[in-house]
């Protein structure tokens, strides 16, 4: 493991950070790290948009190792959507060239006192005047932050107006549109007065045995090219399951209030493949290439939607415009804004204007089911924080209460709910519940697993979609894999082998871990974010579903049905090992999981 590099941009002063060995093979690296390392800082009282408050961009063991889809990298903190952990997930280049340029991570305090960005070339740190590129969106940025340093194959992390102006569903973006885009932790790097990091590194990162890391690598590699679901994946996009979800009724429409909708085919990844897709792209030493390069007959490359986008701004909206969908896209990219929670609370605005809570007077113009000008202008007031924008840009829970509707955002903690309707899928209504960021399906896509895709070699049985409690403890072990995953900086498109997985990872950090040591890890990493946000204010009753979600649908695969998620609940509890009351790891789970330290003061030093 590299050093972590420590900035505080109040004072100027750097400082190298070095891992404690035990912490190295107890959480490897990752969001399950960074939760290790900021677990004294996070405390109730700490204000996300302060100068105190963190935020660490951490890689993994093997980001920059050239294994397969190893380019990614975390951004955690304290988010200021929801007042819990926050935790954002990147791909693209830029995590690997930060080892390249021998770091594990960048850790940041303070708050400058004007408009900066950081240049880190190799090991030599620039704190750079950024007024000349603020206000820029994200892609102009980047292009400005690369012509004005001359970084030739360099890489930039930004934010947008979005940031800047402390939408709470603000990301950091790098490479034309990858982005760590959920909790808001843009808007906190918009609080620090930082637009933007770029780095450009010619290092090689190291790994315990080279030899034998190669070799599995390369296998590695070309076992996921020849994998049938990477296939799909780089043929048709991670849209390429809109048709099958909206067979099981697990695509939502009409801000999840609708079971069916007309032409909905037409913003399918096949659509998408047969019409207006032009390339792909792929991020840093990955053979799937998921990301889609689209032209809609103007001779202009864009970035292609993936399926969160397309179906948030899509049926969502019962829009079955795909050209709209790709429009809306790059205006949430170049806002700097996460297009789920962006189009979610869009969404809701619609909602509750069809209920009468709110009308012209308050929103300027009209709203109508499909009218996709009217969420592009709803976007804008909302990266500006103009009109209605204001609480917009609050996100979903704080709009919907401002107009004394809260019940109707289609929300968990804060955070704003994926497309995966657990009234199709009931395994994911747990898994928003549980997630230590809020409504997460990259904690657990146990949708997959729900569609039968069980691995054996992970302990995971196969249930029936809508079945309830007996398949708790089956999310739970799922949940410890993806956490594993998280740790890694590995994407959740890496279906190789669960062994071949730990052979990598053995190789290449000297541990001998087999895949129960890793879900043992992200066993450890999900109890302590659940402690961080037991200590930050979250209670057991906070775990629940959204009103929208516990009524059945009238239409469509899943008429009538609503998971029992309480049930589900009491069952998933008591496979955690989870007091039942308080939801806090019971003494004998934290002991198995070596967390007893966190019943202890902590030092000064921590």
């Amino acid at each position: 493991m590299q050093p972590i590099l420590k900035i505080n941009l109040t004072t100027g002063a750097t400082s190298e950070y070095k891992i404690p060995s035990s912490w190295q093979r107890d959480y490897l690296g990752g969001a399950a790290l960074a939760a290790r390392l900021l677990y004294a800082d996070l405390t109730r009282d700490l204000d996300p948009f302060s100068p105190q408050a963190p935020l660490l961009c951490l890689n993994g063991p093997l980001t920059g190792s050239a294994g397969p889809t190893t380019g990614r990298f975390s951004v955690c903190g304290k988010s200021p959507a929801t007042g819990l952990w926050a935790e954002s997930n990147c791909g693209g280049y830029w995590g690997a060239e930060l080892h390249f340029c021998g770091y594990d991570g960048v850790w940041i305090t303070g708050r400058a006192p004007r408009p900066v960005y950081l240049l880190l070339q190799e090991d030599a740190l620039e704190m750079r005047d950024a007024t000349g590129c603020w206000g820029l969106d994200t892609y102009a940025a980047q292009t400005y932050i690369a012509q004005e340093t001359a970084l030739a194959n360099g890489h930039v992390l930004t934010i947008g107006p979005a940031g800047e102006n402390g939408v709470l569903f603000a990301g950091l973006f790098c490479d034309q549109g990858r982005t760590a885009g959920r909790t808001g932790l843009g808007a906190v790097a918009g609080a620090k007065n930082l637009k933007a990091i770029a780095v450009r590194g010619r290092r090689k990162v190291a790994v315990a045995q080279p030899a034998l890391y190669a070799q599995l690598r390369r296998q590695a590699q070309a076992a996921l090219r020849e994998d049938n679901i990477a296939q799909v994946t780089h043929d048709v996009g991670t849209a390429g399951v809109a048709d099958y979800a909206d067979y099981l009724g697990s695509m939502p429409k009409k801000y999840y209030h609708q079971g069916t909708m007309d032409n909905v085919s037409r913003v399918s990844g096949s659509t998408m493949s047969e019409t207006i897709l032009t390339g792909t792209k792929a991020c840093y030493a990955c053979p799937i290439g998921c990301g889609r390069v689209v032209d809609l007959g103007d001779g202009v490359k864009r970035k292609g939607p993936e399926y969160e986008t397309v179906v948030g701004f899509g049926p969502n909206l019962l829009n079955d415009n795909l050209e709209e969908i790709v429009r809306l896209n790059e205006l949430c990219d170049r806002y700097g804004m996460d297009t789920i929670s962006a189009s979610n609370t869009v969404g809701l605005a619609y909602h509750l204007y069809e209920l009468g809570v709110i009308g012209e007077a308050e929103i300027g113009f009209p709203l109508r089911w499909g009218d996709t000008q009217a969420a592009a202008r709803l976007l804008s007031l909302a990266a500006r924080r103009e009109g209605i924008g204001e609480w917009l840009a609050q996100g979903s829970r704080r709009f919907a209460a401002h107009f004394g509707a809260e019940d109707e955002a289609v929300q968990v903690n804060g955070l704003e709910v994926p497309y995966h309707d657990p009234r199709g899928v009931s395994g994911i209504g747990l898994v928003y519940a549980t997630s230590p960021r809020g409504a997460c399906h990259n904690k657990s896509d146990y949708f997959f697993v729900d569609w039968g895709q069980a691995d054996p070699a992970l302990g995971l049985e196969f249930f029936d979609r809508q079945a309830g409690a007996e398949k708790a403890a089956n999310v739970a072990r799922h949940q410890n894999w993806r956490s594993a995953f998280d740790s890694l900086e590995l994407c959740i498109f890496n279906n190789l082998a669960p062994e071949s997985i730990a052979a990598l990872v053995s190789a290449a950090t000297g541990f001998e871990l087999g895949v129960e040591d890793l879900l043992s890890i992200g066993e450890r990493a999900w109890n302590l974010k659940r402690l961080i946000n037991l200590r930050l204010g979250l209670t057991r009753q906070d775990e629940r579903l959204p009103k929208a979600l516990l009524e059945p649908l009238p239409d469509g695969p899943t008429a009538g049905y609503v998971p029992d998620i309480q049930g589900m609940l009491s069952a998933y509890y008591a496979a955690r090992a989870w007091d039942p009351l308080t939801g806090h790891p019971t003494p004998a789970k934290l002991a198995e999981l070596d967390l007893t330290w966190t019943l202890e003061p902590q030092p000064a030093w921590m």
